[in-house]
């Protein structure tokens, strides 16, 4: 059994145990009162929440985003849900969100870190290097402070180097196109899932940058390589990591400060991971993207004509370029409202606060 099967288990296994848990929530019922009452006023606003399980019985599991957005209606863009005994600030609309991560970018930038990405990560086929790498919260993804500075900086430079946003990388882009395009032909107009062939693509792109090489689509560890990176992604969105992170230690939230880092962020497992999250964050966002507009445009068959008719007319039978763009209005709106209508990664990455912060008049605690 899991710890909390354990712990449940223990609670209810006999009269006595089960008198002194009821003992035990009825304290910390007092207790939660008691410090609620003492911050009214300062902290955000949200739902009563009960002793260890705070709002948990109130989310949707599968979906949590809706059931904030709905609580976000009755609470405002600014307010608190306990995930368990984990307190949360949910920030909700793009206003409150771009204030937050534009105007306080100090106070809302570190990453929440907790070491259940790795203890759940222990349970499915992903290799030692993988794990060690994960657990020490380096790169960029999961990572803070003066690390997540210096390899964010590192990273955004190489690629620049290697081509990222000049000719070189439309022309990558161009030969991956004609590669999924092929891929496409070969089932002859019948139906297909798009998932491979789509994150196939967009992984051979950020490949053909930071590894010098794209894969052919049928090579077992480029396919190996893909499905790990989409797991980690599914592993860390999906409920029982969650609920694991509701339970986790408070203290955990502490692990993003610097102190495995001895004389430099520049060593090889630092370097690794930095690879690896640009691989991973590369080919899952993008793909989701491009899986999304597939959708749309056979939801919306008179959007997918226009589409395709300005396209004809401006680009006509050679390949597209980036210069096209300016000349495409209509191709242009029609992805920002794919970006805007879709949900790519719906819980967003985790914040903490660096500091105290006050924001939008309410108080919140650093953490």
């Amino acid at each position: 059994m899991s710890p909390l099967e354990d712990f449940v288990f223990f609670l209810f296994s006999s009269p006595t145990t089960l008198l002194g848990a009821v003992a035990v929530l009825l304290v910390l019922c007092l207790v939660s009162s008691s410090f609620t009452s003492q911050e009214i006023g300062r902290e955000p606003p949200g739902p009563r929440s009960l002793p260890l399980f705070g709002n948990l019985l109130q989310l949707d599991l599968k979906r949590p985003d809706k059931t904030l957005c709905e609580l976000s209606k009755k609470y405002g863009s600014v307010f608190t849900v306990y995930f368990g005994p984990k307190k949360v600030v949910v920030l909700a609309g793009y206003q409150t969100v771009k204030e937050a991560l534009v105007s306080y970018a100090e106070e809302f930038g570190d990453r929440s870190i907790s070491p259940i990405l790795y203890d759940t990560m222990q349970g499915h086929v992903l290799d030692k290097l993988l794990l060690t790498c994960v657990s020490c919260l380096i790169g960029i993804l999961f990572a803070n402070g003066e690390s997540w500075k210096e390899m964010r900086r590192f990273a955004l430079s190489t690629l620049r180097d290697f081509g990222m946003g000049k000719r070189v990388a439309e022309d990558k882009i161009l030969e991956e196109c004609c590669h999924l395009i092929q891929m496409f032909d070969e089932h002859k107009g019948k139906p297909f899932d798009t998932t491979c062939p789509v994150n196939y693509a967009t992984s051979n792109i950020i490949s053909s940058i930071v590894y010098g090489s794209r894969f052919e689509y049928s090579d077992p560890r480029f396919k190996n390589l893909v499905r790990r990176a989409n797991e980690i992604i599914r592993i860390n969105g999906s409920a029982p990591v969650r609920v694991n992170l509701m339970f986790a230690n408070k203290r955990n939230n502490n692990a993003s400060q610097d102190s495995h880092i001895i004389d430099t962020h520049y060593h090889e497992k630092n370097l690794i991971i930095t690879v690896m999250d640009l691989f991973a964050a590369g080919t899952d966002t993008t793909a989701t993207t491009l899986r999304w507009g597939l959708l749309l445009m056979a939801k919306y068959p008179q959007i997918q004509d226009q589409v395709q008719d300005e396209l004809s007319r401006v680009v006509g039978n050679r390949q597209i370029r980036v210069d096209d763009r300016k000349n495409l209005p209509y191709t242009d709106a029609v992805i920002h409202e794919t970006q805007r209508l879709t949900s790519i990664v719906p819980m967003s990455l985790p914040h903490i606060t660096s500091r105290d912060v006050t924001f939008q008049g309410y108080f919140i605690k650093e953490g």
